[in-house]
C-alpha cells in the first residue's frame, strides 16, 4: 500500500522538459520535492516509459499523483481548450512532433497542465526567485534556444499560441557580422545571431571561451538589448530575467543593460527602470531549480492551488 501523503496534502506531480533531459519530481503543493529524476529526452519511445515509470514508483511510495504540472520545449500546443492540447508541433526535435503528455500521463486519472518551458521558469522566478514582489514579469531564456515567458498576477500570457520571441528578426549590419544565422526557418532570427549553437557556428567556441572579446561580447549583447527593449515596449513588464547558458557569459548582462539603456533613450520614465537598469535586468535567482519550482506551481494551479507570491 502506498504512504499516505504528507499531512494529507495533494502531490504534484512536476516535469520540465528539457531539449536534453527532462527533470521529473513528485513535490507537495509548497515546493517540497519527495522525489526527483532525470531522463534524457532522446525520443518519446525511451523517454515517455521511463518517465510513467518513475511516477508510478514515487506514488507507490509517497501516495497517489493529484495532479500534473508540465513545463515543456517546443514549440508546443498549450490552449487548454484545443483538442491537441499537450502535442507537440512543429519541433525540430526528431521524433517528437505529434507526441503528446496527455498519451504517458493520462493513466494517472489527475489533471494535467502544460505550459512551455520558459512560462515555467517565469512562474517559477516570479514565486521564489528574482521577480518576487513583479506583477508582470517576462524571463527569457539564451541557450540552444531563444525563448521567452511572460507572467502576469500568476498567470502566463499567451495568445493564439505560446509567444516566440527567438524568431524575432533583430537589426543585422552584415558589414559587423557577416555571419548569415543558423535558424532554419529564417536565418537571422535572433536563434539564429544570438543562440548557443548560433555562436559556436560564427566562432567556432562558446561565448564564455570569447569572454575576453568585448566585440563578440556586445555584438550578442546588442541583439539580446533589441529584444530587452521590445518587451519592454510591448509588454511594460516590472522585471525582465534574462538566463540559459549563453547569459552566464562574462560581461554579458552588463552589455545587455547597457544597450537596452541605450535603445530605450529615456523614452520611458518609471521608478522601476533605474539608472543602468541593475536593477531591472537581471538573471536568474533560483538558477537550474527555475523550471521545476514552475511546473510544481503549475500542477497547482491543475488543482486550483493558491499560489504564494
Amino acid at each position: 500500500m502506498p504512504a499516505a501523503p504528507l499531512n494529507g496534502a495533494p502531490l504534484i506531480g512536476a516535469i520540465e522538459a528539457g531539449g536534453t533531459k527532462f527533470i521529473a519530481a513528485l513535490a507537495t503543493p509548497e515546493g517540497e520535492i519527495l522525489a526527483r529524476t532525470r531522463i534524457p529526452t532522446q525520443t518519446p519511445e525511451t523517454c515517455f516509459p521511463a518517465l510513467a515509470d518513475f511516477f508510478a514508483a514515487a506514488q507507490e511510495e509517497h501516495g497517489p499523483v493529484a495532479a500534473f504540472g508540465v513545463a515543456s520545449f517546443g514549440p508546443i500546443d498549450i490552449d487548454p481548450t484545443s483538442p491537441t492540447y499537450g502535442t507537440f508541433t512543429t519541433t525540430p526535435k526528431p521524433g517528437w512532433q505529434g507526441a503528446r503528455f496527455h498519451d504517458v500521463l493520462g493513466s494517472f486519472g489527475a489533471p494535467i497542465v502544460v505550459d512551455t518551458d520558459v512560462n515555467g521558469a517565469c512562474l517559477g522566478e516570479w514565486m521564489k526567485g528574482a521577480g518576487q514582489g513583479c506583477r508582470t514579469l517576462a524571463y527569457t531564456t539564451i541557450g540552444t534556444g531563444v525563448g521567452t515567458g511572460v507572467v502576469s498576477h500568476g498567470r502566463s500570457l499567451m495568445g493564439i499560441s505560446h509567444f516566440e520571441s527567438g524568431h524575432i528578426l533583430p537589426p543585422h549590419d552584415r558589414t559587423l557580422d557577416p555571419f548569415a544565422g543558423s535558424c532554419p526557418y529564417h536565418g537571422d532570427c535572433l536563434e539564429g545571431l544570438a543562440s548557443g549553437p548560433a555562436i559556436e557556428k560564427r566562432w567556432g567556441k562558446s561565448l564564455d571561451q570569447l569572454a575576453g572579446d568585448s566585440a563578440a561580447i556586445d555584438l550578442i549583447g546588442g541583439y539580446i538589448a533589441h529584444l530587452a527593449a521590445s518587451l519592454v515596449l510591448l509588454q511594460m513588464p516590472d522585471r525582465l530575467i534574462f538566463g540559459g547558458g549563453v547569459m552566464k557569459a562574462p560581461g554579458l548582462v552588463e552589455s545587455v543593460r547597457r544597450q537596452t539603456e541605450a535603445k530605450l533613450n529615456g523614452y520611458v520614465s518609471h521608478p522601476r527602470l533605474d539608472a543602468g537598469l541593475e536593477t531591472y535586468i537581471v538573471t536568474p535567482g533560483l538558477g537550474d531549480d527555475a523550471g521545476i519550482t514552475g511546473a510544481i506551481a503549475l500542477g497547482c494551479q491543475a488543482l486550483d492551488v493558491a499560489l504564494p507570491g
